[in-house]
């Protein structure tokens, strides 16, 4: 119930550290938004400038406060504020009501007070008494000044049941709001030492960080601790509803005085709706705004369908952090919130068809790990295949979809083209991805080694990388192309080459390094021995890479040991060590060893010359000449040896066996 406590006490902190931040980014917001008038004078541009520059310093000082000061602030601010309230009320009753005649004059349009004399004075003394209680618990004042201040806002008030000439009450409520703001400022400078040392320990905080983590990593810190996803969010949120309920109310008026009492139509929703999106990105933090909400949008999306198709890797969690950084490099390359309203709805749209087409490209690679992982895992539950092959389903009728909607509506242009490239792309990957689950599906159901199953393997990989190379480099040349006549920029140029060096230039080297590694492999490979037939069958043993058993041949390393061609082709492709003694496997040919073949387990093969597997009967003869007859020899390996229990304890009655194992490091057990 305690744990339960405290994590509800955290959140609820936690919400209210971002609820007091979010005013700071909207006065940052409203300062650049606002209108600036160049032809005002020289002193007037120079105090317009230096009181945005204040504003906007003031506000990005608060916004990255820690929680603790961040509240010590909102404390004198919201007691600066009540005290403010205090003097105006004073100063509007002292002015405008009489409690006796029961008469006000209103201000601003407004009848809102009570119109009997006696219940408008117990209204106003309460809550002013409420405003003076606030004031000085907020500012901690002690108790004879508390008592002080909550009398000297009592005081216009007591003016007003004494029947006071309006010019003393005015005055006595303009002395009250002196004594007030006095009391205030006195407070705010005794508060001057907190705040420079609450500055200075910042100071010496972020210069620590910077010199042991650097600049990238204070930034992270930063935007962690502040949470400025989470303010970004709520401060986009709130401006596009705060939008909402104006333009609801301004269109039922005017609807209302046309004598249109009807509901709202389709037409006059969608022209909201566009005014809401149109404004949503009106500014640079309104487009980070925007990108935080696609980032929530994109995260539980990969979360839904990470727990649909049943994938646990952490990678492929990034969908929110990939959404809104590609989302807000393509405003910035657009442009986006510089353009006309109308202009900015069409931008708009086509950026979010190319973020859905980025989208999509990553919960592929989602899920092609997960159908590598069951197809090669021979997982034969259908429950499990299902939701994988849904998602694969969709993400190839998806992109159909959306370039026939596309070409159905939109003329050829670079856009729609650079839409139906991704499109296109996709579908082949999904293809591909599909291809290769099925290669592996049909060598599961035959239960049997497929040699040439790796192959057809990198066959349709390489196609599909092919494939997805070219259409990076037309991805390229469309972007030159808008680049040069049509929309070239800065960031534009920069993107294109990030394009050019990570998805070609990268990929093509990664390609052929690929290609080179299995020629090589292969090239190793057939410059080993092969063993087949009889003497094959003469070591009773399996591949150590697979554990399966030789059913047609093997391959004999210069170390002497030996595995399936297939498997040892696959080890190389990783490293050109025996996976058994790690010695190098490709030797030329000229300065091999010509020691005697061993099993893995350290059964010498007689002979012993590799090159007698070259020459059939050539293991007899040798075997002949030195007197033994290896088909009466019995071939055990170190697996079955077994020893009584005298000779368990000591072999030759001194050395421990357990230590010949371990002072034994090599892999056979004879010369």
């Amino acid at each position: 119930m305690a744990s339960a406590n405290v994590r509800i006490g955290q959140q609820a902190l936690t919400v209210l550290d971002v609820a007091l931040r979010v005013p700071c980014i909207f006065i940052i917001d409203a300062i650049f938004n606002s209108y600036y008038d160049p032809g005002s004078g020289w002193t007037g541009t120079a105090g317009k400038i230096l009181i945005r520059v204040m504003g906007i310093t003031v506000s990005s000082v608060v916004l990255v406060l820690s929680q603790k000061a961040l509240f010590k602030v909102y404390t004198l601010f919201f007691a600066v504020l009540l005290g403010v309230a205090a003097v105006l009320i004073n100063y509007y009753a002292t002015s405008h009501i009489d409690f006796y005649s029961a008469y006000y004059k209103a201000a601003l349009g407004f009848r809102l007070l009570p119109r009997n004399g006696p219940t408008l004075w117990l209204g106003m003394a309460v809550v002013q008494l409420l405003f003076g209680m606030g004031y000085v618990v907020l500012l901690n004042l002690q108790s004879v000044f508390a008592a002080l201040m909550v009398l000297d806002i009592m005081i216009p008030l007591l003016g007003l049941i004494i029947e006071l000439p309006v010019d003393v009450r005015q005055l006595v409520a303009v002395a009250s709001g002196l004594a007030l703001a006095l009391n205030t400022a006195v407070c705010l400078v005794l508060k001057l030492k907190w705040f420079y040392y609450s500055c200075r320990y910042v100071y010496l905080l972020v210069r620590h960080m910077y010199r042991i983590y650097g600049l990238q990593l204070l930034v992270e810190d930063t935007w962690k601790r502040i949470r400025f996803p989470d303010v970004l969010r709520v401060f986009w949120l709130t401006r596009m509803t705060v939008q909402a309920i104006i333009l609801v109310y301004v269109v039922k008026v005017v609807r209302h005085e046309s004598g249109d009492h009807s509901y709202l139509t389709w037409d006059v929703f969608w022209d909201l709706f566009s005014n809401l999106i149109i404004s949503g990105c009106d500014s640079m933090l309104t487009v980070l705004g925007m990108s935080a909400v696609i980032s929530s949008i994109a995260h539980y999306l990969g979360l839904s369908i990470l727990a649909f198709i049943g994938s646990t890797e952490e990678e492929d969690k990034r969908l929110g952090f990939v959404a809104p950084v590609l989302f807000f490099i393509l405003a910035l390359q657009t442009g986006l919130s510089g353009l006309d309203p109308e202009e900015r709805l069409v931008r708009l749209s086509r950026n979010m068809c190319l973020l859905l087409t980025a989208i999509l490209h990553f919960i592929h690679g989602m899920t092609d790990p997960v159908l590598m992982s069951l197809s090669a895992s021979h997982v034969s539950s259908f429950r499990r295949h299902f939701p994988v092959l849904l998602v694969s389903l969709c993400l190839f009728v998806l992109p159909v979809v959306l370039s026939y909607a596309l070409w159905h509506h939109y003329a050829l242009n670079t856009w729609l083209f650079a839409v139906t490239a991704f499109c296109v792309e996709l579908c082949l990957k999904v293809v591909v991805s599909l291809t290769v689950y099925g290669l592996f599906m049909v060598d599961g159901y035959y239960n049997v080694l497929w040699e040439k199953l790796d192959d057809y393997v990198y066959y349709v990989r390489s196609m599909g990388s092919i494939i997805e190379f070219v259409f990076g480099v037309i991805m390229f040349g469309n972007g030159a192309y808008t680049m040069m006549f049509e929309a070239g920029s800065k960031i534009r140029a920069c993107m294109m080459c990030l394009h050019a060096y990570f998805n070609i230039y990268l990929q093509a080297k990664n390609g052929w390094k690929t290609f080179i590694n299995r020629r090589t492999a292969v090239k190793k490979i057939n410059s080993l021995p092969e063993v087949k037939g009889d003497q094959l069958r003469n070591i009773e043993d399996v591949c150590a890479i697979c554990y399966q058993e030789f059913a047609t041949s093997a391959r004999i390393t210069p170390c002497q040991h030996y595995f399936h061609a297939l498997c040892l082709r696959k080890w190389l492709y990783i490293q050109d060590t025996c996976p058994m003694c790690h010695q190098k496997v490709y030797i030329e040919e000229e300065v091999r060893d010509k020691a005697p073949f061993s099993n893995n387990n350290g059964y010498v093969a007689p002979g012993g010359d590799l090159g007698q597997f070259a020459a059939p009967g050539g293991a007899e003869d040798e075997a002949a000449a030195g007197g033994a007859e290896p088909e009466n020899e019995l071939l055990e390996d170190n697996d079955s040896i077994e020893y009584d229990e005298d000779e368990w304890g000591t072999q030759n009655r001194e050395t421990p066996i357990e230590e010949d194992y371990i002072n034994d490091d090599t892999d056979s057990n004879g010369d």
